[in-house]
């Protein structure tokens, strides 16, 4: 059940070594353990007549993200085989747009994989779409309408780019992240990140780099693709539409931030972090008396500002706002990087670097590449070498060790690799283990121990 410090035997621990985190010493972490209930009871009164009812997902996500790094919601028990010293690894929540742990380890294990094992070495852009504050509410209730919004822009991006080309037929690759918050106090802003091919791709695998469309003209294809979509949907009545399409400043925005050149894979890989970056930062909360909370927001560009005081409550609603839908996919693949058509293409392009015909060897399973749910935490029992099972079960070590240089699974005693011996997850187990543990003042060697006179 533990392990006292032994007396010696083990070498000096290696450094720096992996210490687990403290998420319930954190100002949002305490935000949503004293108010979420509140914001529960009020909400049919306060929030419900503009937003609608309070979704399963929420209650579920944020009750998973309260127990999410803290030994009472469950543990893998993981024991040195040199020195015996043994440790419970708490499980992550895994939510989505809520922890910030949880989705910083999403979005490095997504950067890494989307630069390894999607993006072609062509040149890429980097664009921003984002739509009219008349029309981000109705998103905000009919969250299904920000994938439309996806694929209004594909669309755009499509139509225009293969317009461009010389060579008929031509389609480029697009990765499209929805984002749902603006900088301001998490404040509800659905947008889109579309990191796209500077040109388009033949059925041969060649690729053929286009003149980028003017921003004024992929912005009105995107207004008007968009729209037509809502009215199609029975979301927007004809002459609304029209009147949309009249506005001198449509509210609707295009911009092209960034273009990558063939080999930027650091570059790529820090962009493809951004594009699933967490919601509000662990440090960016302060709780205030009177019920209130500072929010720390990049520098408003009207004001300066660089921070935002609100009710707690508000924030919490806002943080809830965040929270997709179930089974909503927030990163999307199209053309040369859809899932029918990027294992071909990759073939095809292979075929004319190498100047042969196709090999008859069969290629990998696209699914052994794709790090849906990785396991960061929690990893399930031992998988098949090599399956797909095995490759997310590695990613929270291999994220650890290089964003910060350490391993999670080294033993801080002895720099041995330490194994898993059991995954606890029954709450009358959860509740033994750790009370034993408290009783004999047993010690992990992970955590800091006080000074002798303490």
């Amino acid at each position: 059940m533990g392990s006292r410090p032994p007396s010696s035997g083990c070498s000096k621990p290696p450094a720096p070594f992996y210490r687990p985190r403290h998420p319930e010493r954190t100002a949002l972490y305490r935000l949503l353990e004293d108010h979420f209930e509140d914001y529960v009871l009020v909400h049919p009164d306060r929030y419900e007549p503009r937003w609608g009812s309070l979704r399963e997902v929420v209650r579920r996500d944020v009750h998973a993200y309260l127990a999410c790094g803290r030994p009472m919601g469950g543990f893998a028990r993981i024991r040195c085989p040199r020195c015996r010293a043994e440790h419970l690894l708490a499980f992550s929540c895994r939510t989505r747009n809520l922890c910030p742990s949880c989705q910083a380890k999403r979005s490095a294990v997504f950067a890494e994989w989307l630069t390894e094992h999607v993006l072609l070495d062509v040149a890429h852009r980097h664009v921003v779409f984002t739509v009219p504050k008349a029309l981000r509410g109705l998103i905000e209730r009919e969250r299904w309408l920000h994938g439309e919004m996806a694929k209004a822009a594909r669309d755009a991006l499509g139509e225009l780019l293969a317009e461009a080309a010389v060579e008929p037929g031509g389609f480029p690759g697009a990765v499209v992240s929805l984002q749902t918050f603006g900088s301001f106090g998490a404040n509800f802003h659905p947008h889109l990140h579309v990191l796209v091919t500077d040109g388009v791709f033949t059925p041969d695998g060649r690729f053929h780099p286009v003149l980028w469309p003017e921003e004024a003209e992929l912005e009105e294809r995107f207004r008007r693709l968009f729209l037509e979509c809502l009215e199609r949907a029975g979301r927007l009545r004809a002459e609304t539409r029209e009147r949309l399409l009249g506005w001198r400043h449509s509210g609707f925005s295009v911009k092209t931030t960034q273009r990558f050149v063939p080999g930027e894979r650091a570059r790529l890989e820090r962009l493809a972090r951004y594009l699933t970056r967490v919601v509000l930062a662990v440090g960016a909360v302060e709780l205030l008396a009177g019920g209130r909370v500072r929010v720390e927001t990049a520098p408003d560009p009207h004001t300066g500002r660089s921070s935002v005081a609100m009710d707690r409550l508000d924030l919490v609603h806002a943080l809830c706002q965040q929270i997709p839908d179930v089974g909503m996919h927030m990163v999307r693949y199209y053309g040369a990087y859809s899932n029918r058509k990027r294992g071909a293409l990759v073939e095809a392009r292979e075929v004319l670097a190498a100047g042969e015909a196709p090999s008859s060897a069969s290629r990998p399973d696209d699914e052994l590449l794709v790090p849906t749910d990785v396991a960061l935490e929690d990893s399930p029992p031992p998988a098949a070498p090599g399956s797909a099972e095995a490759l997310r079960r590695q990613a929270w070590a291999r994220m650890l060790r290089k964003m910060f240089e350490v391993d999670p699974l080294l033993c801080p005693r002895c720099g041995v690799e330490m194994e898993i011996v059991a995954w606890i997850t029954k709450p009358s187990v959860v509740d033994a283990i750790l009370r034993h543990r408290r009783e004999h003042g047993l010690v992990s060697p992970f955590e800091a121990r006080a000074p002798p006179a303490a």
